[in-house]
């Protein structure tokens, strides 16, 4: 029950992740970096202080007790992954939800699943899954065998976008995803996923004050919330700056007061997105509480994100007009990605 019990959790969180951007469709009148700081400070600011008071007893005294090292690993991860986190909005603008998110989150999988394990090996770390103890077991090799068919099913969903992406129009291009542009969504997507699993290395320079919160007696399901503090912190500077600098390049920080704009849902939806992308990372500590900051963890709350963007790209018709070759690769692809969540969840178990 405790594995099953995991898989959901993430299979929530990456129904929140896979779904956030959508409400940002829903904002007129404002340009991108107005529309995604405001979405940010309660992504990284509002709601993660909200969800820490409600399930960390004392959490600001553990921050304030800890360790320079484990504050400041936390926070430079934490900076890292905003660069990653920044693009990644970039990729999804320029590719759309399905194709920006699936590329992404490939290169992000293979980082943030399987370098912890290894780098546990080379510290020789006291606690955590090493990438050696995985392949010394029938459990661990199968989960492994679970990230590979993952990366296979990531790979084959993002060679159906490079098919749908020469057989649509550029009428069809601009219905769905109205600022697609190849060159640029690849290029930022490929820094996105790479940084984007930095956020993973967050978790585990954090886990220190996850400890303490547990010890503290706070409930193990939600210990992650107060390292999600400081790391979440670091992913605002580096969103803030930026946005920041475009407002001030594009002359859009009358966005914020423009009144022939819809002012009030344009926060709404903007709110709106913030507290979904945050849900994502609620869940996974959930998630990961029940089966461990591994390879298991990190593949489960990716692929389940790449099944639900694919979904929804599919629902705004981001697909519209592709062939039947295209249309049977992707459904391969969500195929092979399902097929690997089921073998990591039972590799797990054993």
């Amino acid at each position: 029950m405790q594995i099953i019990s995991g898989i959901l959790f993430h299979f929530i969180g990456g129904v929140a992740s896979g779904s956030f951007y959508t409400p940002y469709k829903k904002v007129k009148g404002w340009a991108w970096e107005s529309f995604w700081i405001v979405g940010g400070i309660f992504s990284w600011l509002i709601v993660p202080f909200i969800a820490a008071t409600l399930t960390i007893d004392g959490f600001w005294d553990i921050i304030a007790n800890a360790d320079v090292s484990t504050l400041s690993w936390s926070y430079t991860w934490g900076v890292l992954w905003g660069i990653g986190g920044l693009t990644f909005g970039l990729a999804v603008r320029y590719l759309g939800i399905s194709l920006g998110q699936t590329v992404t989150l490939g290169l992000t999988s293979a980082f943030g699943s399987l370098l912890p394990p290894i780098y546990r090996d080379i510290v020789n770390a006291d606690s955590g899954e090493t990438f050696t103890g995985m392949l010394a077991n029938t459990g661990g090799q199968i989960v492994l065998l679970g990230v590979l068919l993952c990366l296979i099913g990531i790979a084959v969903s993002g060679k159906a976008g490079v098919m749908k992406e020469k057989e649509q129009t550029p009428e069809e291009k601009q219905t769905s995803v109205k600022e697609f542009n190849t060159k640029k969504g690849w290029a930022v997507a490929i820094v996105s996923g790479v940084l984007s699993a930095c956020f993973n290395y967050g978790i585990e320079a954090g886990k220190p004050m996850a400890n303490v919160a547990v010890e503290a007696g706070n409930n193990p399901l939600f210990q992650n919330n107060v390292t999600y503090i400081v790391l979440l912190w670091g992913g605002l500077t580096t969103n803030f700056i930026w946005c920041m600098y475009l407002n001030k390049k594009h002359k859009t920080f009358g966005d914020y007061t423009n009144s022939k704009t819809p002012l009030s849902s344009n926060y709404i939806f903007s709110a709106m997105a913030g507290t979904i992308w945050f849900m994502q990372f609620f869940f996974y500590g959930m998630g990961e509480s029940k089966m461990g900051n591994g390879a298991s963890s990190w593949i489960l709350h990716m692929a389940f994100i790449i099944l639900i963007s694919n979904l929804w790209g599919i629902i705004l018709n981001e697909w519209k007009g592709v062939n039947r070759k295209t249309a049977l690769t992707i459904i391969s692809g969500i195929g092979l990605i399902i097929l690997s969540v089921l073998l990591v969840g039972y590799g797990n178990s054993l």
